[in-house]
């Protein structure tokens, strides 16, 4: 068997953009090997803190468990094992599977944008032992991790833990250096002997209906990085957010607490003036505006076809954000130069006959909202204009166009994240940038990224659920409660040990394999009679493609819970189980015997 079997036969790790063994980290903690579970969570993502708390986890869109109740919370687990040994624990367990390089390469190598993707792909070419500068348009790394994703769904001393900890392997950083102003793209193609441009997509679109251009008119992404870097921003009582997707929960959440985004920003002033803490907080709570009392959030699509995470969703509702489905935005109520409401209009359909995105409305049904601020969520786009005249060619979409390895048409200069594709995913933009590592360490040693050689360890004990074992229901992860949401604290609060314990033992531990052993095999079917699935059939041979007149056994792997009973009935030893050790397991683990079952 490949390599890429068993990777594609492990859902979470197959549906994981940078591949990692979430099943081997789920399983690893609930079975109490902690250290395990988080070297094998870092391994593939220097952001794992960070994914702990705000990854969209397509992984867990992906598990098994889902087909039986609902999935493990793979991301809360994740977030479990990193607080007790990530960057905020304040240890140095992450080295294991992230130590500076052995020895310097001479090469330099230019990354435009300390976002995700510019920082993933920087902390893999440094730890190649390449020369690494970052360039980074405002005043701080991050990116839209940062700027975009609100303080109370990412702790910011967390995140700046997370970015040192990739300087601090020998990356240099020059911040306030936007390209095409303060460094032009020439420039640091002389400077460079490769580039990645990381540089994001932080331009809000707008809509061209009548009175977008009124004040209180806002951009999702514009008003998200405007308050997180401690700006005011005006938004009145009456807030609407166009829109559905998670930017537009984070722009309607954000609304609500701007009195504690102003708060923060008043004490901080306060605080560097010499004042103590408790005449600045007092300052602070005295001055700061108050913030939207009412929040509604329209979407064209309904509530079941809304884009937005269900988390986030839940707990916007539970925040008593109001929801508008299937309404579209017909024109900007304005009074003065100011708005004053939205005229909406019923959407029939959103999407045509081929899933296409294809909106079609009702212009008789109309519906008016008042409101004070429009915050348009509809959207972003690359600043292309940085590029300053270059020939690095455009996509039909206005995203840098690049290749399948996101090579660009210019030789030596790659692009990936948003600027490549549009708006994407924190993972999804962490795996471009360890892509791009992995090509350009290519363009200078020919090595091409290979999956370490592996081998399949047989495993001698096998893990036992309980008969009740698909009646045990995914604990909810703990929030704080809606009306002691105060200030700018995280909303959530992650597991317990003994919560952590108790959904990571709902995996079913689908990363081992049963293993057939077909010289051995006599086709007696006892393996078949103890499944307590049925999931093992003795069948002609022709209906899986072999020969006509012989007999075939299967195996539904996709179901299969891996309790070991065929393989402790089989006469003549012929079954076996193991774990295959090449999939996303870190050395450290292998040296202590690698993945449990």
């Amino acid at each position: 068997m490949s390599l890429q079997f068993y990777d594609q036969n492990i859902p979470c790790l197959a549906a994981c953009p940078v591949h990692t063994n979430a099943g081997a980290y789920v399983a690893a903690i609930a079975d109490g090997d902690d250290l395990d579970a988080y070297l094998t969570a870092r391994l593939p993502n220097p952001f794992a803190s960070v994914c702990g708390r705000v990854c969209a986890a397509p992984c867990e869109d992906a598990c098994r468990r889902g087909e039986i109740d609902q999935p493990i919370a793979i991301r809360a687990l994740k977030r479990f094992v990193t607080e007790k040994y990530g960057v905020e624990a304040g240890g140095e367990e992450w080295r294991k599977v992230a130590a500076p390089p052995v020895q310097d390469r001479p090469q330099s190598i230019g990354v435009v944008g300390g976002g995700p993707a510019g920082m993933a792909c920087a902390h893999d070419l440094r730890r190649h032992g390449y020369q690494v500068t970052v360039y980074e348009a405002t005043g701080q790394l991050g990116g839209m991790m940062k700027l975009g994703i609100p303080e109370y769904r990412l702790d910011r001393d967390l995140l700046t833990a997370e970015l040192d900890a990739i300087v601090d392997l020998g990356v240099e950083v020059h911040l306030n250096t936007k390209l095409g102003s303060d460094v032009t793209f020439t420039e640091l193609q002389q400077r460079h002997d490769s580039l990645f441009l990381a540089i994001g997509a932080s331009l809000g679109r707008g809509l061209d209906i009548e009175g977008h251009q009124a004040d209180g008119v806002l951009k999702a992404i514009e008003f998200l990085i405007n308050v997180n870097q401690g700006f005011e921003v005006e938004v009145g009582e009456r807030v609407v957010v166009i829109g559905g997707g998670d930017v537009a929960m984070d722009a309607a959440r954000t609304a609500l607490r701007r009195d504690d985004y102003e708060a923060a920003r008043l004490e901080h002033e306060q605080e560097a003036s010499g004042r103590s803490l408790h005449e600045a907080l007092d300052a602070a709570r005295s001055a700061a505006r108050a913030g939207a009392t009412n929040v509604t959030v329209i979407s064209l699509e309904s509530a079941e076809e809304m884009p937005a995470s269900p988390f986030e969703l839940e707990e916007a509702q539970h925040e008593d954000i109001d929801f508008v489905h299937r309404r579209g935005p017909a024109r900007i109520l304005v009074e003065n130069g100011s708005v004053v409401g939205l005229e909406t209009i019923g959407v029939n359909s959103v999407f045509d006959e081929n899933g296409r995105f294809s909106p079609d409305f009702d212009q008789d049904d109309l519906r008016t909202f008042e409101a004070d601020t429009v915050i348009l969520a509809v959207g972003q786009a690359v600043d292309v204009e940085a590029l300053g005249g270059s020939d690095v060619e455009l996509s039909p979409r206005g995203t840098i166009g690049v290749a399948d390895d996101l090579a660009t048409s210019l030789d030596g200069v790659w692009a990936g994240g948003d600027a490549a594709h549009g708006p994407r995913t924190l993972i999804e933009a962490i795996a471009d940038g360890r892509r791009v590592a992995s090509a350009i360490h290519e363009r200078f040693t020919g090595e091409r990224p290979q999956d370490r050689t592996g081998q399949m360890v047989e495993l001698q004990q096998f893990h036992r659920f309980d008969d009740t074992y698909d009646r045990w229901d995914r604990l909810d992860i703990p929030t704080v409660a809606t009306d002691r949401r105060v200030g700018l604290a995280q909303v959530e609060l992650g597991f317990t040990e003994q919560q952590a314990r108790c959904e990571a033992a709902r995996c079913l531990r689908c990363f081992a394999n049963i293993q057939l052993d077909v010289n051995k095999c006599v086709l007696c079917a006892l393996c078949a009679d103890v499944c307590p699935l049925d999931l093992i059939d003795l069948v002609p041979a022709e209906e899986v493609g072999g020969a006509v007149g012989h007999t075939a056994l299967t195996l539904n792997e996709q179901a299969c819970i891996r309790c070991g009973l065929c393989i402790e009935r089989c006469p003549p030893r012929a079954l076996s189980m193991g774990v295959w050790t090449g999939v996303g397991v870190p050395e450290p683990v292998l040296a202590g015997g690698g993945p449990s079952l």
